[in-house]
């Protein structure tokens, strides 16, 4: 007979931390590089995204990978409804789906969203961590939502932050933020300052991430001081074209669908780059193939848009967690 574990949203989040999500994140990057991982590109359903029919701005991803390391498979099924909020409702839906590779068999579902804001900090922080040679930044942060959280917490694993810059533009949540920060990372993280004008998280920073739903470009060329990397996370279109266009590498977790989504997608669409001006794919500077940043005077635009690698790495980590702590569900959706 064959028993699915389910795992409720609460259990999921007892059972990971980041520190696991970090190690998960970076042994699924050096998978990647030695091609020990598949991830074929996002499927995406629109469901009304810029007015489109049925109207509902929302859309749905299918992110599917098979990891070797942990020798699980699975999918992530996410979407997000941009009207949600104002009603009070999630803007993210997220489940997990996992399967034993060899045989198929279904061995967990679990709730995505809380996979999805860990591993979403973890893996520009393993990226940062082969693209320099630093162990102290000034790190500069736009978004003061949960994935500024996590992308905090993820960044304060591996490095000591001597200097945060935040900006949102509610001040009131990035004032939220500082306070939460300071209580939770104390000793992590030097000062934390909120920032009146979005030039304020990219002036002089060595590492400038944005996991905000901004569509403005909001992050300037000429606010990027060499050395530095910036990690352009959100769904839309958040740096500058004359950033993207005059760095000294763009590299990227997923080559496919990088190009399509995000970042990249308006200088793609534009033919002012292609495939051929992607340096690297981050699997392949953890796994030593490539170089990050080779003198202090080069600047790096790192795109990880995302990929159900990452999400079912953890998630694996915290079925087999789950295992040994006898925590969840078992249901029988079949006597096969």
């Amino acid at each position: 007979m064959s028993k699915v574990l389910l795992l409720s949203e609460e259990q999921v989040c007892s059972l990971i931390t980041m520190k696991e999500v970090v190690d998960a994140c970076e042994r699924t990057f050096k998978g990647m590089g030695e091609e020990r991982v598949v991830n074929p590109t996002k499927v995406t359903l629109d469901l009304g995204i810029d007015g489109k029919w049925p109207g509902f701005n929302a859309s749905m991803n299918a992110m599917p990978a098979y990891i070797g390391w942990q020798e699980i498979g699975g999918i992530k099924w996410i979407g997000g409804w941009y009207d949600n909020p104002a009603s009070g409702l999630p803007f993210l839906s997220a489940m997990i789906l996992l399967i034993e590779g060899k045989t198929g068999r279904f061995l967990a579902a679990m709730e995505g969203n809380h996979v999805t804001n860990l591993r979403t900090g973890a893996q520009s922080a393993v990226a940062m961590k082969y693209l320099t040679d630093k162990r102290e930044l000034v790190m500069g942060l736009y978004g003061a939502g949960v994935q500024g959280r996590t992308q905090t917490a993820a960044f304060a694993e591996i490095f000591r932050i001597t200097d945060l810059r935040v900006y949102d533009i509610n001040r009131e949540s990035a004032e939220k933020f500082k306070a939460e920060m300071e209580a939770q990372h104390s000793g992590k993280i030097g000062k934390i300052t909120v920032c009146g004008e979005p030039k304020g998280a990219s002036d002089g920073c060595d590492v400038i991430v944005s996991v905000s739903h901004g569509k403005d470009k909001h992050i300037k060329n000429e606010w990027v001081k060499p050395g530095a990397v910036v990690f352009p996370m959100g769904s839309n279109t958040e740096a500058s074209d004359e950033l993207l266009t005059s760095v000294d590498k763009i590299i990227v977790d997923h080559i496919g669908q990088t190009l399509h989504r995000g970042a990249l997608r308006d200088v793609a669409s534009q033919g002012k780059i292609g495939p051929g001006d992607i340096y690297a794919t981050i699997g392949e500077v953890v796994a030593g193939k490539k170089k990050g940043l080779e003198n202090d005077r080069q600047r790096i635009v790192c795109v990880p848009i995302g990929t159900g690698a990452m999400d079912i790495s953890t998630a694996a980590v915290i079925y087999k967690k789950a295992l040994e702590k006898g925590i969840g569900t078992e249901f029988e959706f079949t006597k096969r």
